[in-house]
């Protein structure tokens, strides 16, 4: 990717870093097993991000306890990203590694004047609350054209980084990091901006990328009207206040009218990326052979939607793909608003995976029952929401080969996802997906184990698990519930749910729907023998364990802005133990035997509590009741009272261990 570009090449970063840090060509390796046993492999990995390195110890394979050539992955998207500047064509470190291996053994050393050694060493704490995840792909195997299909997608992800950059406003900042600050530079590219984002640090003043902080000033609208914390509602009262919210432009000063602003569509205002991309998915589809016919119809139709900024085309093509006809799935285009401040301007993403073939199983077990989903929601949303004969597709499955743009957070990641959101194709149903090879790996799972134990009673956390199965379930359920019941594109009186309730609200309450519905459809699907229950009570553990997840982040980011998940999640909670279905004790110790104070799931009294707050939200979004979801707000997210407490405790315990940040190696 293009960083590659903007940083010191290898020899020049290492010199810099060995002339302050007192390294030794070589080193003294062989102290214990092996010539490289100095570090632990957690500390490795670690050590390999603060330096930004493209470094990646996936496991001590021979137990050794030494890292060795075959266990070094080169991750994706950072410079000197050439396996050679590594390994030689015989299998072995080279020097680069060994200087490098060496500088990972030093402490990182102080800065002369202290506000510096204060900002470096806040971005040290930052980088230590995210555990690098590997997500590695081998595709050695695949064919030429798919190589040639593959380098052209690593193109356009590095033209996707770039103008996801520019809507966020920070494009070209990376280059006022000092030349010997690695940890700086690595920051800059997990949180794609110089802002810190986890919850230790992201609200301390001095913590950030750049010695100079700049403002938190998006790249979608006037940097002169987002002083105000209030400039969405200021451009919602403008008279063309539907074009200025469209999804696909920014918003700009009208030169001939003071005090007005005027919308300038994506392809104008990004040409120069937006045209590259385009070429870049020309390339793509012209390499891939008929086999892949349907995938080519897409990465044409995209190509052509990156010049002209209309996605329908696109987005039909997108829907057209599945697990019969494709061994790939790409998604590029603009489609999330959470990082938008006004939760309006759809944010541009990449993904590439392959296609899981489970997914074949699972969409012939739910497609006959799409139908009787629908008609149940719809009973308990009531009027004045009517039925639908829905059209999607039940999730396909997919294994990520690599996220970038809106699509890679600096933490965690998505598992699952429904889109578009807008339009035509969205109204029929859209496509579904499920990220089947994200957390699998054993560090996140012994990771999870011990949160839940921090957190569960003994009872319930006998039940919690850390396999793929329940994680998979809620995912799936969660994905098709947003497109059953009132949804993005329903609307009351001719308004739709941005018009009602706001951006950020509807936001939040769209995945609200759609997490407290994937709840109740697992207690309805086992009424049709679909699980047993016992997978529903380890299914619904799990669901209470992601929204400890969301809840440890807090409520609001640094700047005021809503966490749509985190939101979701207290409100999901709070209304649970609300109506006595999750109970806290006080006075019992946690599963792990060393916290006072746990939660017991009441599995007797779930399913009525699950099925009257899905009830709720669900009139509330047919009925447009914004009162109704703002009490729900204020009740569960903002109110200082018991619960708050509890949020609290979820805080502490579950920021005890880093989230993952993934990142990617691909093997062509």
């Amino acid at each position: 990717m293009s960083l590659s570009r903007r940083f010191p090449s290898l020899p020049v970063a290492l010199l810099l870093a060995c002339s302050l840090l007192g390294c030794s060509r070589g080193g003294d390796e062989g102290q214990r097993k092996g010539p490289f046993a100095a570090l632990e492999r957690a500390d490795f990995n670690r050590r390999a991000a603060e330096l930004f390195l493209p470094l990646f110890w996936r496991e001590d394979t021979n137990g050794n306890a030494s890292v060795d050539p075959s266990e070094i992955e080169i991750l994706t998207g950072y410079p000197n990203a050439e396996r050679s500047q590594w390994i030689d064509a015989s299998g072995r470190f080279t020097q680069n590694f060994r200087d490098a291996y060496a500088a990972l053994r030093q402490p990182t050393p102080a800065h002369s004047d202290p506000a510096e050694q204060k900002r470096r060493a806040l971005v040290i704490e930052e980088l230590a609350q995210g555990r690098p995840t590997l997500v590695a792909s081998d595709l050695t195997q695949v064919s030429d054209a798919e190589k040639a299909f593959l380098q052209q997608m690593l193109v356009a992800a590095d033209l996707i980084e770039r103008v996801y950059a520019r809507q966020k406003g920070v494009f070209g900042m990376q280059a006022d990091i000092p030349a010997d600050d690695p940890a700086s530079q690595m920051m800059f590219h997990r949180n794609q901006s110089p802002f810190c984002e986890a919850p230790k640090t992201e609200n301390v003043p001095e913590c950030s990328a750049l010695p100079q902080k700049p403002p938190r000033i998006v790249g979608l609208y006037p940097a002169e009207i987002q002083k105000d914390d209030k400039f969405c509602a200021m451009l919602e009262k403008q008279p063309n206040a539907a074009a200025l919210m469209d999804h696909f432009s920014i918003v700009v000063a009208d030169e001939n009218r003071a005090g007005r602003f005027r919308a300038v569509p994506y392809h104008e205002a990004y040409g120069q990326e937006m045209h590259a991309i385009a070429r870049a998915l020309d390339l793509a589809a012209k390499a891939l052979g008929d086999d892949e016919a349907a995938l080519k119809r897409y990465l044409t139709a995209a190509a052509n939607s990156f010049r002209s900024n209309d996605w329908e085309a696109a987005d039909e093509a997108w829907v057209a793909m599945n697990a019969q006809n494709s061994k790939w799935y790409v998604r590029i285009a603009p489609d999330e608003v959470y990082y938008d401040p006004c939760a309006w301007k759809a944010g541009f993403a990449l993904q590439l995976a392959r296609i899981n073939p489970d997914s074949l199983e699972w969409q012939s077990k739910l497609d006959p029952l799409k139908g009787d989903m629908e008609k149940r929601l719809a009973e308990m949303a009531g009027r004045p929401y009517k039925a639908r004969d829905v059209q999607f597709k039940i999730p396909d499955f997919i294994d990520v080969v690599l996220n970038a743009g809106d699509a890679r957070s600096a933490h965690g990641a998505i598992i699952g996802q429904s889109l578009p959101n807008w339009g035509k194709v969205a109204a029929k149903g859209g496509r579904t997906t499920a990220m089947t090879n994200l957390y699998m790996d054993v560090d996140s799972q012994e990771t999870q184990a011990e949160l839940m134990s921090s957190m569960f009673c003994e009872n319930t956390n006998a039940l919690a698990t850390t396999t793929p199965h329940e994680s998979l379930v809620s995912t799936v359920l969660h994905e098709a519930a947003h497109n059953l019941g009132p949804s993005h594109e329903y609307a009351v009186n001719g308004r739709q749910d941005d018009a009602i309730f706001g951006g950020p609200l509807a936001s939040t309450l769209e995945e609200l729907k759609a997490q407290s519905a994937a709840m109740y459809l697992t207690n309805w699907l086992a009424t049709k023998d679909f699980f047993t229950p016992e997978d529903v009570r380890k299914v619904q553990v799990r669901n209470v364990a992601w929204a400890f997840g969301h809840i440890s982040r807090g409520m609001y980011t640094a700047d005021g802005t809503p966490r749509n998940y985190s939101q979701l999640a207290a409100m999901q909670l709070g209304a649970l133990m609300k109506a006595g279905a999750i109970r806290w004790h006080a006075d019992q110790p946690a599963a792990n035997g060393a916290d006072q104070g746990c939660l017991e799931l009441d599995f007797e009294a779930l399913p009525e509590a699950i099925e009257a707050f899905t009830t709720t939200v669900l009139q509330i979004k047919a009925k447009g009741d914004k009162k109704g979801a703002e009490q729900l707000k204020a009740q569960f997210v903002d109110a200082k009272d018991e619960f708050a407490g509890v949020k609290d405790v979820i805080a502490e315990r579950w920021l005890r261990a880093p989230r993952a940040s993934f990142v990617y190696s691909i093997k062509l």
